[in-house]
């Protein structure tokens, strides 16, 4: 990597055009890395070197240029890539590598938090990409344009955009694949066995779950049943997408919900919450909630799920847990106690800030932003994002044919076994790209596994979601996200810990009331004050 030895502070912009490169032994001749290009145009001519950090799986080769992405963008740019790729411990390598001023040209897959972000530019250590998109980054510049809701969240509060970012599509607005997290499977065999219908109310759950305790309805003899299972913390494998069905906003990871009004409304405290935190109560003082559930490990949650022995769990995708078979099948939205019968929306976008930055030892910043905003073609950021096509070595995720106008167009192919995951893994890119939702059947098919879970949602949830926004991943300024990072850290313990005492031993007034005091103490009101005046700010930028 290039050294550039710096003090720490914002002094370092006016310097950036004119930084040295890393010398050549001592020898006198000149290179392409010495001096800034201009009017860049692709496949260079000259003899480039770009140096780049970024970290990949231990899946994958441990120098990126063995990938097959890596060398057709070689061959169609010109430009030669010098990776320094650590695959262990990267934020502590590239913090290091930071702090001893040992900058390359750009990380890639910088997995950089807003914080960071915000304090490597006031540092000097990476620079502002405003300028960069709008004169060099047509393909970047273009989405900022249609979707200006991903230039507001690529934005900090300055005013400046200190990274490139990661998008990912699948449906839109709350039709998104995002929208739902863990969603409830119900072992339909059991149902079948035991002659019952499938439950549509609350009420009708717990009658079906008594019903898998005691009647025995895999047959073998013994009391080895799980009526219902789940993780005790936040993630696709907790129990809150059944919460909305006792009123009010229902719950998610966030305990935060935006209102159609745009409002805001943090949930934990709702009576509705108290409610369902009563019903399982009910369910747990009746024997029909997994003991281990408030323990559990993935792997021992992943171990009952392969024996068959859940009536109802929760997790994304059933081919995690049980397998991809019949066995289980998705658990209708429940009409609760009150006749309430929705899903509450997540807070989830397929968006990441901090995919790559650019540094201030960077000496070719138009041939660094035109090469970044290679990663932004359609075809080029399908294949970042899953993998490739054509490698005679490597198991390929797609195949290159043609969509109904003869373009070109990466079709999903039969991975006959293969776990996509790490087939992924092993041959994508990452880094920053855009995978928009009007790709589709134009540059690319939808996975099958995604388009099944998509399909299923629009079956049995999407009519009863109700919100038209949820809370975005809003670029606060360092001392709200500092701040709201310091509460969230007593609140959310305080909360999972009642939530759990109150599932196992009951809920009474008094102590309802002690813990609404509590969530104030804690200062529940002042982090809804961030919330909301983030929330606005954001709403503002995106309709500028």
């Amino acid at each position: 990597m290039k050294k550039k030895h710096f003090t720490l502070g914002a002094t370092l912009m006016a310097a950036t055009l004119v930084l040295a490169g890393c010398g050549n032994g001592g020898a006198s001749e000149t290179s392409s890395e010495d001096y800034e290009l201009a009017n860049v145009e692709f496949p260079v001519q000259e003899d480039v070197t770009l140096h780049l950090m970024t970290n990949s799986s231990p899946l994958a080769p441990s120098d990126p240029n063995d990938k097959l992405i890596f060398q057709r963008l070689e061959e169609e740019t010109g430009v030669h890539i010098e990776w320094n790729n650590i695959v262990d411990d990267y934020a502590e390598q590239r913090n290091l590598a930071i702090a001893a001023g040992d900058l390359p040209d750009g990380m890639f897959n910088s997995a950089a938090s807003d914080q960071e972000l915000l304090s490597w530019a006031e540092d000097g250590v990476i620079i502002p990409v405003n300028d960069l998109v709008d004169e060099y980054m047509p393909n970047l510049k273009a989405i900022y344009e249609e979707y200006p809701e991903y230039k507001a969240l690529a934005t900090a509060p300055d005013g400046n955009m200190y990274s490139f970012p990661w998008i990912e599509e699948l449906g839109e607005g709350k039709e998104s694949i995002h929208t739902v997290n863990g969603m409830a499977w119900i072992n339909v065999e059991w149902l079948d066995n035991l002659g019952l219908e499938m439950p549509q109310t609350t009420d009708e759950l717990m009658t079906v779950l008594e019903a898998f305790k005691n009647e025995d309805p895999n047959g073998n003899g013994e009391a080895d049943e799980i009526p219902l299972s789940f993780i005790d913390s936040p993630g696709n494998e907790d129990f809150k997408i059944l919460m909305a069905a006792f009123g009010g906003d229902g719950d998610n990871d966030n305990h935060l919900v935006v209102n159609n009004d745009q409002t805001l409304n943090f949930t934990a405290d709702d009576e509705a919450y108290r409610e369902g935190i009563e019903y399982f109560s009910e369910l747990y003082q009746k024997g029909l909630i997994d003991r281990e559930a408030f323990e559990h490990e993935w792997n021992a949650y992943v171990s009952k799920g392969n024996d068959h022995r859940y009536g109802v769990y929760f997790t994304w995708d059933k081919a995690n847990i049980t397998g991809f078979n019949d066995s289980y099948d998705v658990l209708p939205v429940l009409e609760g106690p009150n006749g309430d019968k929705k899903i509450t929306r997540t807070n989830n976008y397929g968006f990441h800030r901090g995919r790559f930055v650019v540094t201030s030892a960077n000496q070719n910043l138009e041939l660094t932003a035109k090469w970044v905003d290679k990663m932004y073609e359609p075809l080029q950021s399908i294949q970042n994002n899953w993998g490739t096509y054509g490698d005679e070595e490597q198991q390929n995720i797609f195949e290159l044919g043609t969509n109904e106008n003869g373009d070109p167009m990466l079709q999903h192919k039969d991975l006959e076994g293969a776990a996509p995951g790490e087939l992924r893994q092993r041959t994508e890119a990452s880094g920053p790209l855009a995978v928009l939702d009007e790709y589709y059947g134009v540059y690319t098919t939808s996975p099958d596994d995604a388009q099944w879970r998509l399909d299923l949602m629009h079956e049995h949830y999407l009519d009863f979601i109700e919100n038209d926004y949820n809370y975005p991943q809003v670029f606060m300024n360092n001392e709200d996200s500092a701040r709201a990072d310091q509460i969230l850290a007593d609140l959310n313990p305080y909360i999972n810990q009642k939530r759990a005492e109150w599932i196992i031993g009951g809920i009474t007034d008094e102590e309802w009331g002690t813990y609404l005091e509590e969530l104030e103490r804690l200062n529940l009101s002042e982090l809804m004050e961030i919330y909301e005046r983030n929330y606005e700010q954001y709403m503002s930028n995106t309709e500028e």
